[in-house]
């Protein structure tokens, strides 16, 4: 007998109105928001800053972190209990709204996070891009030529904007940010942020503005400086790798990497996507385009764009249909 703990959880945003936010979600997305800024929407979150709550089901109004301490590895699987920072539930999942630049910054790894007991794991996130103006694009990684000592001389002298590297991007694209790479959301831009349970996050420059309080906001310039990347280039808008395709159902890899992997699914109208939850590793599912209906057990639940979705790694089969075109994102946790 199915066990009527076990179903896919959808939850109540916890919204942030940092400076930089507009009420794009609200225009583009048809998102009820309160007045005001709305820069961050965490849709699927445990962490202690701000934890969402259960919108249906036995679960209702319990908090994602009070789920977990009462199911477990059948929340999490058996990865999740290893990956999980002090129990915490591993990924969180956000939707961003850049009306204004987002302040230039980096964040630390695991390993810097823990010996310097930030309190957080590291912070590694990807992002799907659901809008983005006319020649929009992200700060990403620093110009050709910038070390160190050049970083440093332009942090004195103001000039960080000129050390800094573009990617032009649009909807539909993914970028994937490891830990230690320089970056910044600029404005016009709304993505899905898929990430780490982490706020580690290092400032380096804030474009000169001041926050709620008039003030400025803190930098961290010389922790920014002990955990920059310095090697290597960072890479750009994400190919999808193709895994799968046939019956209306196109699968493709965009991220892989020791956190998390992140799939796109693309289904005709009609198809249908037979999963299964094995008790490995939990699934989040996301709808970016269009609407998909989700089964299991003899229950169903309807989720349209932009929606997710947390399916316990001990849900067992469910499935997928799409009403018309649909795009969906899936992450869970890699072996």
């Amino acid at each position: 007998m199915h066990d009527a703990r076990i179903y896919p959880l959808t939850f109540e945003p916890q919204l942030r109105d940092y400076i930089w936010g507009g009420r794009n979600l609200e225009r583009l997305f048809g998102r009820r928001l309160p007045p005001g800024i709305v820069a961050e929407s965490w849709e699927i979150s445990a962490h202690p800053e701000a934890p969402t709550r259960v919108l249906h089901g036995p679960w209702q109004g319990r908090t994602l972190p009070e789920v977990q301490a009462a199911l477990g590895e059948a929340l999490v699987g058996t990865r999740g209990v290893m990956r999980a920072f002090q129990g915490r539930f591993p990924l969180l999942v956000k939707l961003l709204d850049a009306e204004q630049d987002l302040s230039v910054q980096v964040h630390p790894d695991d390993a810097y996070a823990s010996a310097h007991d930030l309190g957080d794991p590291g912070k590694v996130e990807s992002w799907y891009v659901l809008a983005a103006r006319p020649g929009a694009g992200l700060i990403y990684g620093l110009a050709p030529g910038v070390d160190r000592e050049r970083l440093c001389a332009a942090i004195r002298q103001g000039r960080v904007p000129d050390t800094l590297a573009r990617l032009p991007v649009r909807a539909g694209d993914c970028v994937h940010v490891p830990a230690g790479t320089l970056h910044a959301l600029t404005a016009g831009i709304v993505v899905v942020e898929i990430q780490q349970s982490s706020d580690a996050t290092f400032r380096v420059y804030d474009w000169d503005r001041l926050g709620h309080d008039g003030r400025p906001r803190p930098l961290h310039v010389q922790q920014a400086l002990e955990v920059i990347a310095w090697e290597g280039d960072a890479p750009g808008v994400v190919s999808p790798d193709a895994l799968s395709e046939g019956d209306g159902v196109r699968r493709a890899r965009l991220v892989a990497c020791p956190q998390f992997h992140l799939e796109q699914f693309d289904l005709a109208a009609g198809a249908t996507y037979q999963g299964a939850c094995t008790g490995e590793t939990f699934e989040i599912w996301g709808c970016v385009q269009g609407e998909v209906e989700l089964a299991w057990a003899g229950a169903r639940l309807g989720l349209a764009s932009i929606g997710f979705a947390l399916l316990p790694a001990a849900l067992g089969r469910f499935e997928l249909r799409a009403a018309g075109l649909t795009r969906l994102l899936r992450a869970y946790l890699a072996a």
